[in-house]
């Protein structure tokens, strides 16, 4: 036989096995559409719809009326009317809302005199309303600071060039650095692609080894046995938490707002999520490739739906359905959160309740799973 055709003979064999093995012939059609529909249909810099908070303490036609021009932008979506700033405060500092709209009690007095300095007097300028932006996340900042460019309306409804109404008030990263935005969660980014990836092999990696019929006869149950090989884990994610606060407060000096305590017990519940996950595809899995496979197949959704890198109010609605199963995305919400605007646990109990359903789904999967292989 030739050269040629020793090599082709190779690679027929390689093909058949490819064609035996769907998952990583799925994975061969369904990375590139995942990556075509995610980048293309998902990912849009262009916001829409971020939830904004409203004090209306003027209570006139004027603020009304900014009120709404500012909704008719569709930019932002007004979810919420405060009793006062320090409402408006609270619910930004729990992420209930990103933007904060303050038109003060004089609003009226500051439009008039704005408008006569516009005419006499142009460096006198008077903002009428304040917007509260939280800086916390990307994007936000600068698409609010775009629609506050808007020129104030005159009285007889020309518009002064030299003055604009909004006074922006950017919150939790007043000099809009990008560490701090990233920084953070960063830590779930990567504490979701070690932990996935680590106990997604563990299953399998018995099995190849001929371990797995040992740990069958011993008198260790499923749940002892996966409670047992989970348990180290948490505390390598542990660890690693640690030394990417440590790291981001030292070399991009990241501040650190929140309660620690908070902080790692939000860290233990992700980490026991993403740990379950990866323990539900070790036991999907044949082989330590498919194992590989899935949880790439995973990972690049999670990491760009989470809100990690892209805002996820620009997302279309149905990229945000999928986001709310991912567990990376309310972690991101807890650990921007806690770091970042000092806020509690007791404030984010949605993102609380969800990781802690996904964790009971997911165990109970695994379990299901486990039990079987084991009988």
């Amino acid at each position: 036989m030739s050269k040629p055709s020793r090599i082709y003979a190779i690679a027929l064999k390689e093909i058949r096995q490819l064609m035996r093995d769907r998952l990583t012939f799925g994975m061969i059609v369904g990375i590139p559409l995942i990556q075509m529909l995610l980048f293309g249909y998902a990912i849009n810099f262009d916001v829409r719809g971020i939830e904004a908070g409203v004090v209306d303490e003027s209570h006139t036609s004027f603020s009304r009326a900014l009120i709404a021009d500012l909704a008719a932008t569709d930019v932002i979506r007004i979810t919420m009317y405060c009793a006062s700033a320090a409402e408006l405060s609270a619910n930004l500092r729990a992420g209930k809302i990103k933007v904060g709209i303050y038109v003060p009690a004089d609003s009226e007095r500051r439009r008039l005199t704005a408008s006569h300095a516009g005419v006499q007097l142009p460096g006198v300028q008077l903002p009428v309303a304040q917007l509260l932006v939280d800086a916390s996340e990307p994007s936000i900042e600068s698409v609010v600071r775009g629609i506050a460019q808007t020129p104030l309306p005159g009285r007889a409804g020309s518009y002064t060039d030299s003055y604009r109404p909004y006074e922006i008030r950017t919150e939790y990263n007043p000099e809009r650095r990008t560490a701090v935005q990233i920084v953070p969660a960063l830590i779930g980014v990567i504490l979701n692609m070690t932990m996935m990836i680590f106990t997604a092999v563990a299953i399998v990696r018995e099995r190849e080894k001929g371990n797995l019929e040992l740990l069958i006869t011993t008198p260790v149950s499923a749940a002892e046995l996966m409670a047992g090989k989970l348990a180290p884990y948490v505390v390598i994610g542990l660890v690693q938490t640690t030394l990417i606060l440590g790291l981001g407060a030292l070399l991009f000096d990241v501040p650190i707002n929140g309660s620690l305590v908070q902080l790692y017990l939000a860290a233990s519940l992700f980490i026991a999520s993403t740990l379950m996950l990866g323990l539900l595809i070790s036991t999907l899995a044949q082989t330590q490739m498919q194992a590989f496979q899935m949880s790439f197949f995973l990972m690049l959704p999670s990491i760009l739906l989470s809100g990690f890198m892209f805002p996820y109010d620009g997302m279309p609605k149905p990229a945000q359905w999928i986001a709310q199963i991912l567990p990376l995305t309310h972690f991101n919400i807890l650990v921007r959160g806690i770091i970042l605007r000092d806020a509690n646990l007791g404030d984010m109990t949605v993102q609380i309740v969800k990781l802690l359903c996904f964790l009971g789904a997911t165990m109970t999967l695994a379990m299901l799973r486990f039990r079987k292989r084991l009988d």
